[in-house]
């Protein structure tokens, strides 16, 4: 018998049954295998709603939030990073994240260019013997590593060179995305766990040492709390403070130049998070209605919450507030909208919007950082309040799913948690690892490249604007 630490340890890692994109991609033998329609169909929708998610729905948010000068920039940033990094995905970066037997950190290059895979390979939901097509995970699991690598761009906009742009998108993703991706998310899948599980403990401990290192730790993440936001948020930071203020920063207005642009941009945003969140469980089921809907409420949750802070701190509600506010709800239900209950998510709506709100102004003006347009503020500090809170929410008695344990009773599945004390410090140390690894990580890229290629335009370069000197066009002319 194990005592009960060792066993949550190795039962937690069963969680992902209903948790995070998770994936075996030693599938069960496709005799054993049902591949339903609806849930095909439901991963193809979904795949699409988070592609527009970065384009148009993150470009825009991003231009809107910039000078007129550079709109297109970054318009043109978030559109090739897209491009770029789904040519990576399907070269190696796929390999790297989802296949297992290259051990903790990262996975083989067993499927570069996707070598072995056609249009009857399945890869395993999380469900026993539910399986969907491995392209339409390939491709779920693309628009993942595409937007959050998009991402980063916002906390340095308007002052970075796109060619070192461009090659720092590829470096970041291969040594740091593709590694966390492999290490929160990949693993053997349901039906290796329950067969392990059968016949006894060291096979189970043996299934489980094939999967990431913080799943092995029980860390909880249903759609990307770290691996997304918390990575792409902590990159943000550091390049922020390697590349340097914007030219005037302090002393002269930037106002955003089209609020419009950026409601609309948060507004795509909100409507592919439901690919995003619901779309990882994949399968289209009862947990698949839970992601839906505690994405809903979370979000409109945090839009109220942030309008009432900045209605007290500022004595008028903005629709800058507002839409920030949802998207810092929609960053903090991540890793817990499968796991939360609709309470519960409303409950961490309220409370991350204030959170934010003092770190996207208090502490940022306090230390002086120039975080163009907040990518840590909101999606580094939203995605830790995310991860924590889902070690709490995701308590049975909270309205939460609970942890699967496939040892309880070999060849069942019983539902358990340890504890708020017990997860939360499994929840903190991943978040502490993932903070670690990106931002040194990041550090070394951003480094390299400035003594390198160098990452800022000239400064008169920067006065004129990017979408002249960088890329030769004008968003608007007149």
């Amino acid at each position: 018998m194990t005592n009960w630490k060792t066993r949550f340890a190795i039962g937690a890692m069963g969680a992902l049954m209903l948790a995070a994109p998770a994936l075996a991609q030693d599938a069960a033998p496709a005799v054993e295998a049902t591949v339903n329609k609806g849930d095909t169909a439901w991963m193809l929708v979904s795949t699409a709603l988070v592609l527009m998610m970065s384009i148009p729905g993150l470009a825009l948010f991003y231009g809107g939030l910039v000078r007129t000068k550079n709109m297109l920039s970054v318009l043109t940033q978030v559109f090739m990073i897209v491009s770029v990094v789904a040519l990576l995905w399907v070269s190696y970066g796929y390999s790297l994240a989802f296949t297992g037997g290259g051990g903790d950190f990262f996975g083989t290059f067993a499927k570069a260019g996707l070598i072995g895979v056609d249009a009857t390979s399945v890869v395993a939901t999380f469900s026993e013997k539910v399986m969907i097509p491995e392209y339409v995970y390939i491709a779920f699991q693309m628009t993942f590593a595409c937007i959050t690598v998009a991402l980063i761009v916002g906390a340095f906009a308007e002052r970075i060179k796109f060619s070192s742009l461009m090659i720092f998108a590829v470096i970041w993703a291969t040594v740091v995305y593709f590694p966390v991706a492999h290490m929160v998310w990949y693993w053997d899948g349901p039906d290796a766990f329950v067969a392990a599980a059968k016949q006894g403990e060291a096979a189970y401990a043996a299934a489980l040492a094939n999967a990431g290192l913080l799943f092995q730790w029980g860390a909880l993440d249903f759609a990307g709390g770290t691996v997304v936001h918390i990575n792409a948020g902590i990159a943000g930071l550091v390049g922020c403070l390697i590349v340097g203020k914007r030219i005037g920063y302090g002393k002269e207005a930037m106002p955003p130049h089209s609020l419009v642009m950026t409601m609309i941009g948060a507004s795509l945003l909100w409507v592919g998070w439901f690919g995003f969140n619901a779309g990882s469980n994949l399968e289209a089921n009862g947990v698949t209605g839970v992601a839906f809907l505690n994405t809903f409420v979370a979000t409109a949750a945090a839009a109220v919450s942030w309008v009432i802070v900045e209605q007290l701190a500022k004595g008028k509600p903005s629709l800058l507030g507002g839409v920030t506010g949802a998207v810092a709800g929609l960053v903090a239900i991540t890793p817990a909208s499968g796991f939360a209950g609709p309470m519960g998510a409303i409950v961490l709506g309220l409370i991350v919007s204030p959170i934010c709100f003092f770190f996207c102004s208090t502490i940022k003006n306090k230390l002086g950082y120039d975080d163009s347009l907040d990518v840590f503020g909101v999606h580094g500090i939203g995605g830790i309040v995310g991860a924590l809170a889902t070690g709490i929410l995701v308590d049975p008695a909270l309205g939460g799913q609970g942890i699967a344990d496939y040892l309880a009773q070999p060849g069942t599945i019983q539902f358990t948690y340890p504890g708020a004390a017990t997860q939360l410090m499994v929840q903190l140390k991943a978040v502490l690892f993932v903070v670690a690894w990106s931002g040194i990580g990041s550090a070394l890229i951003f480094y390299a490249l400035k003594l390198t290629l160098g990452l800022r335009p000239t400064v008169d370069a920067e006065r004129e604007g990017l979408d002249v000197t960088e890329h030769g066009e004008r968003a608007y002319n007149y």
